[in-house]
């Protein structure tokens, strides 16, 4: 098969997965290229209420396709900031499931993740000094506000592998789990997710980003929406709440059904 990004829906729950498996799920240009459309699409499914970014296998990503930095390295990091800023703008909550080498390109898309579990064993990397390469202001903006600026510069002046112990106590994943346990714990945690307000989802990944001025949109979705009633009454009545609010289709401005 070649290399390309996997995807399916189920519970109402994407998952995207990285397949390259002879180069340890390496990212190449078409697979870097692929992935904005692809988040796009999700995006627009009002089935999709949370997407799970994996890779095949017992590897998240090893980073970029070295090779495809042989002709244009310029071209190559410009797509995979095209990626990594398309994934960190998805609407709804993202999740990296993280097994083995989360390396370069594969840390950059985990951190634009909004969470990241990860499987002890795992190894973090972020490895450009190890190419001369310099890393794109975003990514590297994005890591600071995820560890800080020490272990930012401990990450990306070194270019060592740091493993699950340290990356939980960095900030950079949120959860480590026993080997074989990964999957099962994703599956709980983003039915979680799927149960709850999107409402609620998206204005908190708005306002946890920084995105400053929807303070009166948010008010004017809150009112129009209905959940907040529907969870009140959910939670007197002792049941589940059946939360209606959708995050608009890209060209709507209203709330979903």
């Amino acid at each position: 098969m070649e290399p390309q990004l996997l995807h399916g829906v189920a519970d109402s729950v994407a998952t995207v997965v990285i397949h390259h498996p002879a180069k340890r799920n390496a990212m190449t240009a078409a697979m870097w290229a692929a992935l904005p459309p692809l988040l796009d699409t999700l995006a627009a499914d009002p089935g999709v209420r949370a997407l799970v970014l994996t890779g095949e296998g017992t590897t998240f990503c090893a980073g970029a396709d070295i090779s495809t930095l042989r002709s244009s390295p310029e071209q190559a990091q410009a797509l995979a900031v095209l990626a990594e800023e398309a994934l960190a703008a998805f609407p709804k909550p993202t999740l990296a499931a993280v097994r083995g080498h989360c390396v370069g390109g594969g840390s950059q898309l985990a951190a634009a993740c909004d969470l990241r579990f990860a499987e002890e064993g795992a190894l973090f990397g972020v490895t450009p000094a190890k190419l001369g390469i310099v890393y794109p202001a975003s990514a590297t903006r994005r890591l600071v506000s995820l560890v800080g600026p020490a272990a930012t510069k401990h990450l990306l002046f070194s270019g060592e592998l740091i493993d699950t112990a340290r990356a939980l106590r960095t900030g950079l994943v949120d959860e480590v789990l026993p080997e074989g346990e990964l999957a099962k714990r994703v599956t709980e945690y983003t039915r979680i997710l799927a149960s709850r307000s999107q409402l609620t989802q998206a204005a908190a990944k708005e306002f946890a980003d920084g995105r400053a001025g929807r303070d009166a949109y948010w008010a004017e979705q809150a009112r129009g929406s209905g959940d907040t009633a529907e969870g009140v009454a959910a939670f007197l009545e002792r049941r589940r709440p059946r939360f209606t609010w959708s995050v608009p289709c890209p060209g709507r401005t209203g709330s979903g059904t």
